[in-house]
C-alpha cells in the first residue's frame, strides 16, 4: 500500500504571511447556532502558506494558473537533501555547487523538491527574513536544465537573489512551476510522486495548494 504524506502548512486564522502580503483572514460566516449550518469566510492572498507560483507572478505575459498544463503539477518527483538529518543554518547561500552532487535528477521536464529544514521556522517571523537562499549563480544552474517543477521549504527561492531570481526560473523559454513553503520533507524517500494543484483561479498569478507526496518506498536514511 502506498503511504501518503501531507507536506503542506495548515491554513490557520492570523497566520504571518509573506511581509506586504494581506493578512490571512479564516473566520465564520454563519454557524449552527445562528443558521443551522457552518459556513466560513476566507480572506487572503495567493501566496499564503504552501503555496505555487506562476510565470505572471513575476511576467506581465507570463503563463497563468489556468494556462499551465495540469500535468505539471502531478508526476514523479526527486528529493534533494541540502541537509540531511538537520537542517541549515539561517541566511545560509545555496550555490550551483550545493546541486551539483544531484545533477541526475534535474532532467528536462523532472519535478524536484529540495530540502532545506527551514520549514522548522515556519510560525516565526525569520521563516521570511533568514531563509536560507538560492545565489543568482543556482538559480540559473537550475534554469538551463528545464525541469519542469521546483519545490522547496523556504516561502521564497531566495532573499539574496531576491526577484532576479524569480526572473531565471519564470521568464519565457524557461516556466518553472515553483512550489513554495513545503513542510515534512524529511519524511520522504528520494523518489515519489508529488500532487499539488492550484486552484483554478483563472488569470491569476498564484495559489495555495494542497500538497501530497504518494510513497512506495522508506523514507531516505
Amino acid at each position: 500500500m502506498p503511504r501518503f504524506i501531507d507536506l503542506s502548512h495548515p491554513l490557520e486564522n492570523a497566520q504571518l504571511s509573506y511581509p506586504g502580503d494581506p493578512e490571512i483572514r479564516v473566520t465564520p460566516f454563519r454557524t449552527m447556532k445562528a443558521h443551522g449550518v457552518n459556513v466560513t469566510e476566507i480572506a487572503m492572498g495567493t501566496h499564503q502558506g504552501t503555496h505555487l507560483d506562476a510565470p505572471f507572478h513575476f511576467f506581465a505575459d507570463g503563463l497563468t494558473l489556468d494556462q499551465i498544463p495540469l500535468d505539471r503539477f502531478f508526476g514523479p518527483a526527486r528529493l534533494v537533501d541540502l541537509a540531511p538529518g538537520g537542517a541549515l543554518e539561517p541566511k545560509t547561500p545555496i550555490p550551483p555547487e550545493m546541486f551539483e552532487p544531484h545533477a541526475d535528477a534535474f532532467e528536462p521536464g523532472a519535478r524536484v523538491i529540495f530540502r532545506t529544514g527551514w520549514d522548522r521556522a515556519f510560525d516565526r517571523l525569520e521563516y521570511f527574513t533568514d531563509l536560507p537562499s538560492l545565489t543568482l549563480e543556482a538559480a540559473q544552474w537550475i534554469a538551463q536544465r528545464r525541469i519542469g517543477l521546483l519545490g522547496m521549504d523556504t516561502p521564497t527561492p531566495s532573499k539574496i537573489a531576491g526577484r532576479p531570481c524569480h526572473y531565471a526560473l519564470l521568464e519565457r523559454g524557461v516556466e518553472i512551476v515553483l512550489v513554495e513553503g513545503l513542510a515534512n520533507l524529511d519524511k520522504l524517500p528520494r523518489r515519489f510522486t508529488f500532487v499539488g494543484f492550484p486552484l483554478n483561479l483563472k488569470g491569476r498569478d498564484g495559489s495555495p495548494i494542497r500538497a501530497v507526496a504518494i510513497c512506495d518506498e522508506p523514507a531516505a536514511e
